[in-house]
């Protein structure tokens, strides 16, 4: 028996992304400038991942200390911590059972992590109720979310369930609805109005979906990712009303949330202006509302924690969802206790608030600076154009490429982005994302690259790609 044979069709349909051949690629490249291979620069810059540890910025820390005395108790002991880590480990062990971050914990996680996540859901609302028992911690927000993809989805049904998904939109989440054997229904963000969502362009894309598939949820990140927008009250309340009218179920990404840049810009979740709204909205409308300790100003990618809250859900559907939950026994501890740290960080009057205050300020500050140079510089380069940026880690400009370059991406059999892509990394050191990858309006070219990264790392990229875009024009023109 070939086990080729016998692999689901889902799995087959999900196609490789693009990424793996550029980190393939990427990887050999380092392995040469590690045996001294003479290239035009000495190190890859890698700038595909949300990962902004990776790219230069500095853990927080506080974090970093009440892990390390959650991870070896004997440091509580000592006076080299401040007093509010050594209270915060000491507490946090205490929740935990046997006192250990080895052990177990409950399906939806530390009950008390669980009760801190809901009183911040509650104060970042405006005080509008969160339910501990709607909560549920897990490895990560991808992972809670294709669980829950895993509740909407019936891959027996025929037509098969269908999820409206924007484009552009991040790989994985297409990877994960088609892998459950559902239909990827793209709905596409306005470009020219700074990737804004269209209720009509939501019309449009469940018009086209019509007998091939059944639309079960509809799919937002806010902020954005890879395109920057962060959605107005308006715009969400235009989705809310859509969701409603179609009978939709609304998965709402908001991992990005602490990363808001626009000066008329605000973060306002979907669960608050959802309850703003009131009945009977506010009492039918079924939402999961997604974040995440990789993100934002803790960047905690590795350690793995993320939450869902759920709202308006029939207890007989929590009921499926819990068992979802429990067959991966509990998310890893320490991302639960990340977890804890983003949601109740130092308050004024704390020795620790101070550092902490002035790490997550200097985080701040640099990314507002990132994003203002990156608007500056890849606007003022020929052949590129870039929205503003108003949220989320990335920028994702528009890049008009010279038809001779389009023609001899065709003759080498990639896609034309993804040729550029792959000639900034051999020529200029520059491991960045084509918009190939995320989806794109058919004709139209972009690249994806982290902003959330240190200045140094910015600033060089900048300079890179401004060096080498110049000689990729010159060549093809």
């Amino acid at each position: 028996m070939s086990v080729l044979q016998e692999i689901s069709l889902n799995v087959k349909n999900m196609k490789q992304l693009e990424y793996a051949v550029l980190a393939r690629r990427a990887n050999q490249i380092e392995e040469e400038l590690r045996r001294g291979v003479r290239k035009p620069y000495k190190e890859v810059i890698d700038v595909t991942w949300g990962d902004s540890h990776r790219a230069g910025v500095k853990p927080l820390s506080f974090v970093r200390q009440v892990l390390a005395a959650c991870l070896y108790p004997q440091l509580m002991k000592s006076d080299k911590l401040p007093l509010d880590v050594r209270q915060r480990a000491q507490t946090l062990l205490g929740s935990c059972v046997g006192g250990s971050v080895g052990s177990y914990t409950a399906t939806a996680g530390i009950s008390e992590i669980v009760h801190r996540i809901s009183e911040f859901i509650t104060r970042r609302d405006g005080g509008v109720p969160s339910s501990p028992e709607n909560i549920y911690i897990s490895p990560g927000s991808q992972w809670a979310l294709t669980t829950i993809l895993n509740v909407l989805v019936n891959s027996e049904t025929s037509p098969r369930s269908g999820v409206l998904t924007p484009v552009p939109c991040y790989c994985t989440i297409t990877l994960s609805i088609m892998g459950l054997g559902a239909a990827v229904i793209p709905y596409y963000l306005s470009e020219e109005q700074g990737w804004a969502l269209q209720v009509e362009e939501l019309q449009r894309a469940l018009e086209s979906a019509k007998g091939d598939s059944n639309p079960v949820a509809l799919y937002v990140m806010n902020p954005g990712n890879p395109a920057g927008l962060v959605q107005s009250r308006k715009s969400m309340q235009e989705v809310i009303r859509f969701v409603s009218e179609k009978r939709l179920f609304l998965l709402a990404d908001e991992v990005y949330q602490d990363c808001v840049y626009g000066e008329n810009s605000e973060f306002v979740s979907y669960k608050r202006v959802l309850a703003d709204m009131g009945p009977p909205l506010s009492d039918t409308v079924e939402l999961a509302s997604f974040h995440s300790a990789s993100k934002g100003f803790m960047g905690e990618c590795g350690l793995r924690g993320g939450y869902v809250e759920l709202v308006n859900l029939d207890p007989a559907v929590m009921k499926y969802i819990y068992n979802l939950f429990s067959k991966d026994s509990c998310a890893p501890v320490l991302g639960q206790i990340a977890l804890d740290l983003m949601v109740n960080p130092p308050q004024p009057g704390d020795p620790s608030y101070h550092l902490h205050n002035q790490e997550t300020q200097h985080i701040r500050s640099m990314l507002v600076q990132n994003v203002k140079r990156t608007h500056e510089v890849v606007n003022s380069l020929p052949g590129f154009s870039s929205q503003p940026v108003e949220g989320g880690a990335f920028a994702f400009p528009r890049v008009y490429l010279p038809p001779k370059a389009i023609q001899k991406a065709k003759e080498v059999g990639l896609q034309p982005d993804m040729f550029y892509c792959m000639r900034l990394l051999e020529e200029a050191g520059v491991f960045a994302s084509p918009g190939c990858e995320y989806g794109q309006k058919e004709g139209t070219y972009h690249i994806r690259f982290l902003i959330m990264t240190s200045r140094d790392i910015s600033e060089e990229l900048l300079r890179r790609l401004s060096s080498f875009h110049a000689k990729f024009m010159k060549d093809f023109s």
